[in-house]
């Protein structure tokens, strides 16, 4: 957690209105180079070390980067650790996407596990238990273009070392929450981690369809709101359901661990 810190300390000082505008092109900012990727400086430091619920994406995109440094500026009077978890809640979900997550968690059984109501209790405000994070902890650009998970991350070492230390550190600092990545590339960062005994496979709830709502069909397929055979061949609704009783019965065995 020191390193994050330090980390902090080393950028946010030096962000300045065109590192704002766009940190893609601030020097100052670049983390590493390494051919065409480049590594740059966005405040995703925070670790939320009561979370439940830890969701993982690829890697922050350039608008999340840019919210999150503005944020950042913005609270440049609190404290550190403050700014920092200020700057962080750019992540959060919400709308359309909150919902459908919320729906699916409680479809597999999360909330029961967790003793909740429902999922939506993990989001109040002020109740710290969910963490928002990334594979790649900062954002990654290929060729200026959000890194979309091409070249393969476990393959690209600059990539790697960062599931390697970055990504390893928060699964170490959350031992006990539930790890839900989205999609398949995140989903190999942490199979990665788990094969070096760093994340017990059980916690990874691998499978979701992503909740946004340009996935609103593959959503209604996986909570069973639309029939499989009404679903359109591109949803491949079999692998859905499958993957919704496989959750399910993932969760209740933690239950019963």
């Amino acid at each position: 957690m020191q390193q994050n810190l330090d980390t902090a300390r080393r950028f946010l000082p030096i962000v300045d209105a065109a590192a704002l505008a766009d940190p893609r092109r601030s020097d100052q900012l670049r983390i590493r180079r390494e051919g065409e990727i480049d590594v740059v400086y966005a405040p995703f430091d925070h670790i939320e070390r009561g979370a439940k619920l830890a969701i993982l994406g690829i890697t922050p995109g350039l608008t999340q980067a840019v919210n999150a440094l503005r944020a950042a500026h913005e609270a440049r009077h609190l404290g550190l650790e403050a700014q920092l978890a200020r700057a962080k809640l750019t992540a959060s979900f919400s709308g359309a996407m909150r919902a459908n997550l919320v729906a699916m968690l409680d479809r597999i059984g999360v909330a029961s596990h967790l003793g909740l109501g429902s999922a939506a209790e993990l989001f109040t405000p002020g109740a710290s238990r969910v963490h928002f994070t990334s594979a790649l902890r900062y954002p990654a650009f290929l060729g200026g273009r959000n890194y979309n998970g091409t070249p393969d991350m476990l393959r690209t070492p600059v990539l790697r070392a960062m599931i390697e230390t970055h990504l390893a550190e928060e699964v170490r600092l959350l031992p006990d929450a539930l790890w839900l990545p989205l999609g398949p590339q995140a989903g190999k960062a942490l199979a990665h981690l788990a094969g070096r005994g760093e994340i017990d496979p059980a916690r990874i709830l691998s499978g979701l369809p992503h909740p946004s709502g340009a996935n609103a069909e593959r959503v209604a397929v996986f909570l069973g709101r639309k029939p499989a055979h009404l679903a359109s061949r591109q949803t491949r609704a079999a692998p859905l359901l499958t993957a919704a009783e496989r959750l399910g019965a993932q969760v209740a065995q933690l239950g019963r661990a």
